[in-house]
């Protein structure tokens, strides 16, 4: 094999995000058992991770990462095993689950600088500035926001964040239900909380995109694997153009929820 041929089969292998080698390494870094074996629900975080993750593989060599309300980090640290970033950094609250990270990353088989930091992702304190990629799977309620709103004052390059739960704490579920409820002819509850979800993801998208950032939303997992299954990718673009036509489509929701009020 010539020097061209072992380069490529070498970047291949480190982009590999294979949902096998996934479960080995969600399997080594957090049950870290003999003989055990990967439960219900770690297959599910795995399938999670698998899907989320694509949209990390362009990422350049030798990035730093901030994975956001993290929990125990498995979007981090699974992603620094496999992929050739060189610096994460991890924001968690929990000090159990703070606990658990610090305890995978000694089990991590590259060489990177790793930094748990045991803050809520509403501290700017806690936040590095200038990281090549911002990813949060499972944001629980206004902590979807916080992220968003945290990643864009310390300008990453990337953003990626899962939103989890619209309960009343989420800062714009109430006017967009107030919106949706002006909506007289959208009369089935069901059908009116799934409208409410859907502008509260546009509003974040409309913010990215003002901040200057190319935006989508999509699915990033089968519904049946999550029924969060919603991730908004956005990247640092600063397009003036994409950043007018978000001010104009912000200010139109916003008069849209005047009008109901």
């Amino acid at each position: 094999m010539n020097r061209k041929a072992c380069h490529d089969a070498r970047v291949a292998h480190a982009r590999d995000l294979s949902l096998e080698r996934i479960r080995t390494t969600v399997l080594r870094l957090f049950i870290a058992a003999d003989g055990a074996t990967l439960r219900k629900e770690d297959e599910q975080k795995c399938r999670e991770l698998a899907g989320l993750l694509r949209f990390l593989t362009k990422l350049r060599a030798g990035a730093h990462v901030v994975d956001a309300a993290a929990g125990k980090a498995s979007v981090g640290l699974v992603l620094a095993e496999l992929l050739q970033v060189d610096a994460l950094t991890v924001i968690e609250r929990d000090p159990p689950r703070v606990v658990a990270c610090r305890d995978a990353v000694g089990r991590l088989t590259r060489a990177l600088r790793v930094e748990v930091r045991e803050a809520d992702v509403g501290d700017a304190a806690a936040w590095p500035v200038g990281a090549d990629a911002v990813v949060a799977l499972h944001a629980c309620g206004p902590a979807a926001d916080l992220v968003i709103d945290a990643a864009i004052r310390a300008r990453a390059r990337h953003v990626l964040v899962a939103p989890c739960c619209y309960g009343r704490t989420v800062p714009f579920r109430a006017t967009a239900a107030a919106v949706v409820a002006n909506m007289a002819f959208a009369a089935d509850d069901l059908v009116r909380r799934r409208m409410t979800a859907s502008l509260v993801d546009m509003h974040r998208k409309l913010r990215l995109e003002a901040a200057g950032y190319e935006t989508v939303i999509e699915e990033f997992v089968a519904p049946t694997v999550t029924p969060h299954n919603l991730v908004l990718s956005a990247r640092h673009t600063g397009s003036g153009v994409r950043i007018a036509r978000a001010e104009e489509r912000l200010a139109a929701l916003h008069a849209a929820a005047r009008v109901t009020g």
